[in-house]
């Protein structure tokens, strides 16, 4: 499965954007699907993730309550809501796939391409 992220951009701090991972390929909707981000000097992190039904979401704590996972099947892709955004927020977000989701790099073995996200203060 080949995966585009899209839908990143500059943001004042409070504001809201929404990440777009639209993906091409195998049946996407057999795949759970996941968000990571990386900041400059840090390793790549958790931010979310969705089963390949969509019944069930997970997201990281410094997330919760702020961002919403969600997918289209029909339209073969999975979406970020950020909503009050915050600089520490700031990072290349980064969509990726594979059957079982997991809150690690290493458990999906399908990404897309990373799209930046600058939150500013």
């Amino acid at each position: 499965v080949q995966l585009q992220a899209s839908g990143g951009g500059l943001v004042q701090a409070g504001g809201s954007l929404r990440l777009s991972c639209a993906a091409s390929g195998r049946t996407f909707s057999r795949y759970a699907a996941g968000w990571f981000r990386q900041a400059p000097g840090k390793e790549r992190e958790f931010v979310a993730a969705i089963s390949s039904i969509g019944g069930s979401t997970v997201y990281a704590d410094s997330v919760k309550a702020r961002f919403t996972i969600s997918r289209d099947s029909a339209k073969n892709t999975v979406y970020l809501q950020m909503n009050s955004l915050k600089p520490e927020d700031t990072a290349v977000y980064y969509c990726a796939a594979e059957s079982v989701a997991g809150r690690w790099p290493y458990d999906y073995n399908y990404w897309g391409q990373g799209t930046l996200v600058t939150v500013s203060s």
